[in-house]
């Protein structure tokens, strides 16, 4: 049911309100807001995630008013994990071992994230050019606190923004002045497409020649691969292999909190329409690897991906999807490929570079707020190498 009674900001003329499902989202009032058309704000795709993800996952979703105006909105989501299931070096930096051992041990933590605990990016909040910076951070950070104090049962230990682009950390840093801690994470992997990349060729020109003959060796030693562009009917055929593919490239990946499935890529598929590609690998008529992209206005964001290992290095399964990815983005004709956090040496020999990210944490405690500082303090990206496939400097 729609709450009509709005939540007053302190210290700002900004109301809010709160829905915990999409169905009682006013959808004009939303879709104002989003005028970008980001595609992870869009009620479609968040509709999707929450239809397939409720069991494990909870969403708050807040509306920013100005008087009767909407002037803001913003996607939350609250999930509970124990770090003792999962690897800890799978966090997305190096956490020292102080870390481990005081911080987490043996904790079951809830977490509410503003953000989306499925892309890298600034897919949490967006508000109108009426409300300025100061004021948007003031009242999410208002907007948060309530979320947190209304979940009476399960309060969840932190509070996370994720995550910023260097371009907004003038603006985004402003939330530190609501007890914030903010750390750096590992580096996103990004390609500038050329505007005279007219074709994956004229990509392959402008390398240097070893980058280019490694090129042409990831082509030969995949060649018995056939790439298919699945349909919602692909995906429900393979959903098996698909989970399992899925699941053995997770068990590799540096950070992990949530998941999706094969159901969830069908859905989204079904929903979004070509804005979300799906692309199966399969050698001798058997599904060996799939990877997930969305179309987001001038960029390819690469996504999910499986891999079955046995066959990576025989095939280079891998190398082939980053060159595919590539591809998909010069025929899309965008300016960037993002291609996401971890492996950057192969990323960058693809002629991805690293771009700088900031996630912000506050302690739902205001004492242990305090205590975040210091250990914070202790986290730092991992350490990355690159490489420079191309004849002359791009970008």
């Amino acid at each position: 049911m729609l709450n009509k009674i709005k939540n007053r900001c302190k210290g700002t003329s900004l109301q809010y309100s709160i829905f915990t499902n999409t169905s009682e989202i006013p959808a004009n009032e939303w879709n104002v807001i989003n005028e970008q058309h980001n595609l992870f704000l869009s009620l479609s795709y968040l509709r999707t995630l929450e239809n397939t993800l409720a069991d494990t996952i909870d969403f708050r979703y807040v509306i920013f008013y100005r008087k009767d105006e909407a002037v803001g909105i913003a996607v939350n989501q609250l999930i509970k994990f124990n770090p003792q299931n999962l690897k800890l070096q799978e966090f997305p930096c190096r956490i020292s071992d102080t870390i481990k051992n005081t911080l987490m041990k043996g904790m079951d933590v809830r977490v509410l994230i503003c953000g989306n605990l499925f892309s890298c990016g600034e897919h949490g909040f967006v508000y109108s050019d009426k409300v300025t910076d100061r004021e948007a951070f003031e009242n999410l950070s208002e907007a948060l606190k309530e979320i947190r104090k209304t979940e009476k049962a399960d309060k969840p230990s932190f509070i996370l923004l994720k995550e910023f682009w260097p371009s907004s950390f003038t603006k985004s840093d402003y939330i530190k002045k609501q007890d914030f801690r903010e750390f750096s994470i590992d580096v996103n992997m990004v390609l500038e497409v050329q505007r005279d990349w007219g074709s994956f060729d004229d990509y392959l020109a402008s390398m240097k020649t070893k980058f280019r003959t490694r090129a042409k060796k990831v082509f030969k030693k995949s060649k018995e691969l056939v790439v298919k562009d699945f349909t919602t009917d692909d995906v429900e055929i393979h959903k098996e292999i698909i989970d399992a593919l899925y699941l053995s490239v997770l068990d590799k990946a540096d950070f992990k909190i949530g998941k999706l499935n094969a159901i969830t890529f069908k859905n989204l598929k079904e929903t979004l329409k070509d804005a979300f590609v799906f692309k199966g690998y399969f050698l001798e008529g058997s599904l060996v690897g799939f990877t997930t992209a969305f179309i987001l206005n001038n960029i390819v964001e690469a996504n999910h991906i499986g891999i079955d290992y046995s066959y990576n290095k025989s095939h280079d399964i891998y190398q082939r999807m980053l060159y595919d990815y590539v591809d998909l983005a010069i025929s899309r004709k965008v300016s960037e490929l993002r291609l996401g956090r971890t492996a950057e040496i192969i990323k960058s020999s693809v002629g991805a570079k690293p771009v700088e990210m900031k996630l912000y944490a506050r302690h739902g405690n205001s004492l242990s707020n305090q205590l975040i500082k210091p250990l914070i303090e202790l986290i730092s990206p991992s350490e990355y190498e690159i490489r420079n496939p191309f004849k002359l400097q791009l970008g």
